[in-house]
């Protein structure tokens, strides 16, 4: 049987809030056993709500409990170093929630700080793990999709939940580190983690509201094996949370809808009387609610992954790493902002493989060594016609056939 674990979090915000709600779910044995919080107050009043023992406002004290084995930090990103670095000098294993860091810089010495401690870490991206998103990695790593050329996601919201998210020192940025950071990371699971990120070119603008930060932003991430990532962000979209991915390679594609579509779709002209869903923006009219959220939004399945591999001594789906590529693709996201143009992505370390080949796309022999097939399709009138390029020549033919 699996050990149970007594946890230190750090925050008590919404992250926080969904943290504790998957770690002490069900009939789980793993307990957050000391909060921090801003205050003492906070700090205490989560506490009593959740059943937690040890509440404190010391990051360094809560860190070094000693009847703790494990620290989770749910904290604003401005802090994220000083808690990784407290955990590191603690020895103790630790999972650091997205961004990893600020820039890729504070990114890289936050990972190199733990593995120069030699302590567990593990990067909390949930979203690569909701159920529809692992169902559909396994069933791209089957080769359902043959070759992945493109991933396209999205995520869109009237805007984050705490003042400290709109701050751009605090947070490092608008939309684009809060949620463009989601997205590459989901992007680089579908492409391949071992794919190096070649460049970027996005574009970032405020559009609504009064901060100095990006309040949307789209960009394409071109990588080593000629895929293209592209990401949709924004704090202006009105109307709940728009998540949703589309994956397209040389046999398939997937479309994920995650949020707002969740399968659940309700109407009221009264009110619904309580919490619906995250970012819903009310509680009348038609309301898309979400069974268990934790669950739906890859909490579950990420906290399991995480104490699975802390185990068991093996690494986890998301490392720090991976924060740390995610973090120097947005810093080019942002050069790129700027500049209007291409930016490379600058990586001061790369441990991916070698770039793969272009996809082939073969055609039968009936057209003989000369030529290879593009296209292939049904006509209205029942015959099949086929798209060839020859290959000594270039020149790109047809053929129609009765069958």
């Amino acid at each position: 049987m699996a050990p149970a674990r007594n946890i230190t979090l750090l925050g008590a915000g919404l992250i926080g809030t969904f943290y504790t709600m998957t770690l002490q779910g069900g009939r789980s044995r793993d307990r957050v056993h000391t909060v921090c919080a801003a205050t003492e107050e906070e700090a205490r009043a989560f506490a009593a709500k959740w059943g937690i023992p040890r509440a404190t406002a010391d990051i360094g004290k809560a860190v070094e409990d000693p009847d703790t084995d494990v620290v989770v930090v749910g904290l604003p990103n401005n802090l994220h170093k000083t808690a990784v670095l407290a955990a590191a000098r603690a020895g103790k294993p630790v999972l650091c929630t997205k961004p990893l860091g600020r820039t890729g810089a504070e990114a890289l010495e936050i990972l190199e700080a733990v593995e120069k401690a030699g302590v567990f870490a593990g990067y909390l991206e949930d979203l690569v793990y909701t159920p529809k998103t692992l169902k559909a990695l396994a069933s791209v790593g089957r080769g359902a999709l043959g070759r992945v050329l493109w991933v396209r996601s999205r995520e869109t919201h009237p805007g984050p939940h705490s003042a400290w998210f709109w701050d751009k020192e605090i947070a490092g940025g608008g939309a684009i580190v809060d949620m463009g950071c989601h997205c590459i990371e989901i992007i680089r699971s579908f492409v391949g983690k071992g794919v190096r990120p070649v460049e970027v070119l996005c574009t970032a603008d405020t559009m609504v509201h009064p901060i100095a930060a990006e309040d949307s932003g789209l960009a394409l991430i071109r990588f080593e094996n000629r895929a293209i990532g592209q990401f949709e962000v924004s704090w202006t979209f009105r109307g709940g949370m728009d998540l949703r991915d589309e994956v397209a390679g040389t046999e398939g594609t997937i479309w994920l809808d995650h949020f707002l579509r969740t399968g659940f779709e309700m109407f009221t002209a009264v009110g619904e009387g309580g919490y619906v869903a995250e970012k819903a923006e009310g509680d009348k009219g038609w309301l898309f609610p979400v069974g268990d959220e934790v669950h739906a939004l890859g909490y579950v399945h990420m906290f399991a992954d995480m104490l699975d591999a802390l185990e068991k001594g093996r690494a986890p789906r998301e490392t720090f790493f991976d924060g740390y590529v995610v973090n120097a693709i947005i810093d080019a996201c942002y050069r790129s902002a700027v500049s209007k143009r291409w930016e490379p992505v600058d990586l001061a370390a790369w441990r991916g493989g070698a770039a793969q080949g272009p996809a082939e796309i073969k055609g039968g022999e009936e057209e003989g060594a000369r030529f290879r097939l593009i296209k292939e399709e049904k006509m209205p009138d029942g015959k099949t016609k086929r798209i060839l390029k020859n290959l000594e020549t270039g020149e790109v033919v047809q053929t129609v056939r009765d069958r």
